[in-house]
This record gives C-alpha cells, structure tokens and sequence, in this order.
C-alpha cells in the first residue's frame, strides 16, 4: 500500500488519481498507524515552507516521515515535498526543515524570466535513478515552483533543468527519492515516473 501523506497541503487526489490510475493500491491518509504501515510513502505539497513545516508540526506527522525516510522503504517528495526534505528556506528563514538532505532551499534568480517558473521544462539526467530510467531523451515535465533546491552534496542531483540559470530538478539518496516538478500533472512521462515507483521494491 502507498500512503499519500495528508496535511492540507498539495493536489493529494491529483496523486492518488495518477496511482489509481496505474493500478496501484493508494491512500490519501493522515493517520500515523497507517502512514508507518505502508509500504511506500509519498509527500506531496503546495504552498509556503514555513506554514507547511508547521502544520506537518501540529498534526505530529514530522517523526512518523523521518521513520520512513530512514526505514528504507521507498519514499517520493513530490514539488513542496521535495523541498521540505532539506533543512532550510530562503522561503522561510529561521524554520528548520525535515534535514533528510543537507542544504538549502534557493529562490530562483531568472532576470528576464517570469517566477514563479510555470510550465513545462525539459530535464537533463544526472545521476542515475530507477525512477527516471526508461525516459525518452530530455523528457518534458511540468512545473511550478519560486524556489529551487540547493544540496551540500551534488551528487544527489539526479536531473537538472534550466531557467535563467541551471535549476535542481530532482533528488535522490537510496530509497528517498524526490522531484521538484509535478508527475502527476506530466502526462506521459510523469506516469512512466510513477509507475517505476510503484513497481519498484526499492528506489
């Protein structure tokens, strides 16, 4: 079972239909018992760093992530997700994030381009992942999203795009694996992306 962690935060049923609509067995859930149950964990998100540290604080979801993130099962960040699994934000000084991964979270600096970057981009791969083999060349993917991901150590980037300037695309260490832009809102590609998470035992 995937569970599809639920703060209020994201288009939780835009997942959960892309999971459905690949066979997957998916909740959209906040309940802690089965969030450490599952046998995968997505955390999707939209909105403000700080405010979503801090719901994800209240409704006690912030050790029961860190449990899965260390446990070894697969887990997917998705857009916001992504960027809560570092340990700070430009977004949000002085609120500290989860701290899967070290480093920052950036504001995009695109003088002669409009940001929030809105819109379908292509990648360039880095570092190879399951969750991105088997994708035509410089896939298009869809995003939205004011600020970029920043890691201490670059070898984690697993794909990169450009706006303005070269943009973290997507991240990955183990079975935690994240991406800045939206799969489930980037047709094809997207749901090749999602599909290798569900069939994978481990990312």
């Amino acid at each position: 079972m995937i569970a599809i962690i639920d703060y209020g935060r994201g288009n939780l049923f835009s997942v959960e239909k892309a999971f459905v609509k690949l066979g997957a067995d998916a909740i959209v859930t906040n309940d802690i018992e089965k969030i450490r149950r599952a046998d995968k964990v997505v955390l999707p998100g939209v909105g403000a760093f700080g405010d979503c540290m801090e719901t994800l604080k209240k409704a006690g979801l912030i050790p029961v992530i860190q449990e899965a993130a260390a446990s070894g099962k697969p887990f997917l960040g998705i857009c916001l997700g992504l960027q809560l699994l570092f340990e700070r934000s430009e977004e949000s000084p002085g609120v500290a994030g989860l701290g899967i991964f070290k480093g920052a979270i950036r504001q995009i600096v695109a003088p002669k381009l409009k940001v929030p970057h809105m819109g379908w981009n292509s990648l360039s791969l880095r570092n190879a992942t399951p969750l991105l083999k088997g994708l035509p060349e410089n896939p298009y993917v869809y995003f939205v999203h004011s600020f970029h991901a920043v890691p201490e150590d670059a070898s984690i980037i697993t794909a990169v795009t450009e706006y303005g300037s070269e943009l973290t695309a997507a991240v990955g260490r183990g079975n935690v694996q994240a991406m800045q832009f939206h799969p489930e809102k980037s047709s094809s590609v997207g749901l090749k992306i999602l599909e290798s998470f569900v069939k994978n035992k481990a990312v």
